[in-house]
């Protein structure tokens, strides 16, 4: 969820959806040709946000302009909404949004029975890191190919067992 305190956009991705979706890494690769150009929307409404939010704060120490502040909220709400309905776009593919500057995505991966995150960044080719839970960014590693297999076969259920969401 996108909340704007009035002064910044903070992200939480609690209660994003309803069924956790978890991804192999083949997976979350085939999603990026819907999630690239959404995440690019959002680095570039966010940026525009900011900028917009900085003409806010220069306008309100000067005199006579109510008019132009006035075009100026108007314009930060319609940025809200927008990067809130971008956000929501991603949480039904199941990723989560970690970072509207750098647009940072993460995907939820189950490896040795444990929730892991495949990691991936606008302007990158492809899903090409992984994380721990709790290690975020920069505790990013590569994914090799056992990685890649071990995920694989978490993913896929035991002989007659129903098929996971992937």
């Amino acid at each position: 969820m996108l909340r704007w305190t009035g002064q910044e956009v903070a992200v939480s991705n609690r209660g994003a959806a309803a069924v956790k979706r978890f991804f192999t890494v083949e997976s979350a690769g085939e999603t990026l040709v819907f999630v690239r150009p959404v995440v690019r929307d959002v680095v570039q409404a966010y940026t525009e946000l900011m900028r917009l939010r900085t003409e806010q704060q220069e306008l309100a120490l000067l005199r006579d302009v109510h008019e132009r502040l006035s075009e100026v909220r108007a314009r930060i709400d319609e940025h809200v909404q927008r990067l809130k309905q971008l956000h929501h776009e991603l949480a039904d593919v199941g990723c989560e949004l970690k970072d509207l500057v750098g647009g940072l995505v993460d995907f939820p991966a189950r490896l040795d029975g444990r929730t892991v995150y495949l990691c991936w960044k606008l302007g990158e080719p492809e899903v090409r890191y992984w994380h721990e839970a709790d290690a975020g960014y920069a505790g990013r590693r590569p994914i090799d190919d056992e990685f890649r297999l071990r995920v694989r076969e978490a993913a896929t259920p035991p002989a007659g067992a129903p098929s996971p969401r992937s």
